[in-house]
């Protein structure tokens, strides 16, 4: 399986144009030129560091799983609004408890790619909600945006979200 290192849609498209398979994992690379570092060093830097840092992503999953499995974790996503110069936050703590895992189940997870961008090696919207044993707090916080706290805090700003629109 090819691993596209990068979120640009251009690549994205251009390896879908010509019919490759492949997984994008944007990788957390540090992009800010470096001082005194000419175009041609500058391109070919990124381009290693964000190639190494995918391809090092499957162990530093197995590693996290490893680390979460058979026990109860604290995922924590902060929301914020902003209008006007003025910005309201909040802040949403969801327990999860992975179940116990075996080495090769750990293996088969991440061997279908699905937690090579996560930040805690694990989709709970995907396969890997097969991993969890329960769960206490917001489901769609652990996904990335706790939405009760989201509207909570647009109705602070007289965005009220309506059922119809």
């Amino acid at each position: 399986m090819i691993v596209l290192a990068s979120g640009s849609p251009r690549r994205r498209q251009l390896l879908e144009m010509v019919g490759l398979e492949f997984r994008v994992v944007p990788p957390d690379v540090d992009e800010a030129l470096r001082p005194a570092e000419q175009a041609e060093g500058y391109v070919t830097r990124l381009a290693r560091e964000k190639a190494t840092t995918v391809a090092g992503s499957p162990e530093a999953a197995v590693e996290m799983l490893r680390r979460l499995e058979g026990r109860k974790h604290q995922v924590m996503t902060a929301v914020a609004v902003a209008r006007d110069g003025r910005v309201e936050h909040a802040l949403d703590v969801t327990d999860v408890t992975f179940r116990p895992l075996t080495d090769a189940q750990i293996a088969a997870y991440v061997a279908t790619g699905e937690p090579l961008d996560k930040a805690g090696a694990y989709a709970i919207q995907g396969k890997g909600a097969t991993l969890v044993e329960g769960i206490r707090g917001d489901f769609f916080g652990v996904m990335g945006l706790p939405l009760r706290l989201a509207l909570d805090l647009l109705e602070r700003f007289g965005e009220s979200y309506r059922f119809t629109r």
